[in-house]
């Protein structure tokens, strides 16, 4: 943990939310080794509980829009996993989805103390949350937690149709990695996000992008960004057989994206929703939000709520269309009609 808070407004109100715990794995990789985890809980502690996890290469401080709007109605955490945020960064730490869903699981029921819970998660966080899925259903072993709704926001969940940023491409190739690392500032990968991941972009001074650097400068973030973006190689080595699982389960399941992410394109919600969530049990829905990239929850956070109560408030299948229409942000770059999320399809 480092000395001093970040130095950012919307960095320090987060971080100063926080508090954290030591976790000491007892299988597995990191079996028997401490690491600190940074989490924050909003809401009545006798509510449903909402879990949110967050992406790479950032922290729990994406959901710092929709946080307080999701903890109306409902107990609600976000934790940083190790190598993220406010949490610990050791160098040589075994990062991997399987190890972040065994935190998640350890989050929950440990920490928190609770046997049921909904999940909102994003990007890297999809892959954790379908890890975890996969842990509680074809393990049976696994027991003490039920998953009651799952919601999966833009992330590349099927990377055959991904695009990936040539900076995720240079920290995968061991050869280029290390001069990447060694060249990256936290103020240079933030800047770079907010050109690239937002609608619309965002520069060096934005708040959102000015905490995006605080939290990659803390305990020295970007030195380990070169192990955190392994979780790719496990996502290629596992994202069917996890996916598959999805789809055999009765797991309630929503799917929400914004359509500007060129990074994880509309393409890849598509695929998935086609061959592994129409059809399967449950209650399923599939949710386009018009004018969010690949941060809809920061760029049209109004939007994300609406989508995730309807999620969690439906008690059978809707028609498609759009929602309630929403105010359009002054600075949006969408017209007043494109204002409100639209639910495409549901299962059958």
């Amino acid at each position: 943990m480092s000395a001093t808070p970040p130095g950012t407004s919307r960095a320090d109100r987060w971080y100063e939310r926080g508090t954290r715990y030591t976790w000491r794995p007892a299988a597995g990789p990191a079996a028997g080794r401490d690491v600190d985890i940074f989490h924050v809980e909003a809401g009545d502690p006798d509510a449903d509980l909402v879990v949110l996890i967050h992406g790479w290469p950032t922290c729990s401080i994406d959901w710092f829009d929709v946080f307080d709007g999701l903890a109306r109605g409902y107990r609600v955490t976000a934790l940083d996993v190790p190598g993220h945020g406010f949490s610990d960064k050791p160098p040589d730490w075994p990062y991997g989805l399987d190890v972040d869903a065994e935190l998640v699981r350890h989050h929950i029921t440990e920490v928190l103390g609770r046997d049921r819970c909904r999940i909102v998660a994003h990007d890297r966080g999809d892959s954790v949350a379908l890890a975890l899925v996969y842990q509680l259903t074809e393990d049976p072993d696994a027991s003490g937690l039920t998953v009651e709704h799952l919601v999966l926001t833009n992330g590349n969940i099927y990377l055959p149709l991904a695009s990936l940023t040539p900076f995720q491409e240079m920290l995968l190739d061991p050869n280029q990695a290390p001069a990447v690392v060694e060249a990256v500032t936290p103020e240079a990968l933030a800047t770079g996000m907010g050109a690239t991941t937002f609608t619309p972009r965002r520069e060096e001074h934005d708040p959102t992008v000015a905490a995006l650097a605080a939290t990659f400068a803390h305990d020295d973030g970007t030195a380990v960004l070169a192990d955190t973006v392994k979780y790719l190689h496990e996502r290629v080595e596992h994202e069917v057989e996890w996916l598959t699982a999805l789809s055999r389960s009765t797991l309630d399941t929503t799917l929400v994206w914004g359509l500007c992410d060129t990074i994880a394109p509309p393409r890849v919600v598509m695929h998935v929703w086609e061959h592994f969530v129409r059809s399967k049990p449950g209650s399923n829905e599939l949710w386009f939000v018009p004018g969010a990239d690949h941060y809809l929850q920061n760029d049209r956070p109004e939007a994300l709520l609406a989508v995730v109560r309807a999620a969690f408030d439906r008690t059978g299948p809707s028609p498609p269309g759009p929602t309630t229409p929403l105010p359009v942000p002054s600075d949006a770059a969408v017209a007043p009609t494109g204002a409100s999320p639209i639910r495409v399809d549901h299962s059958h």
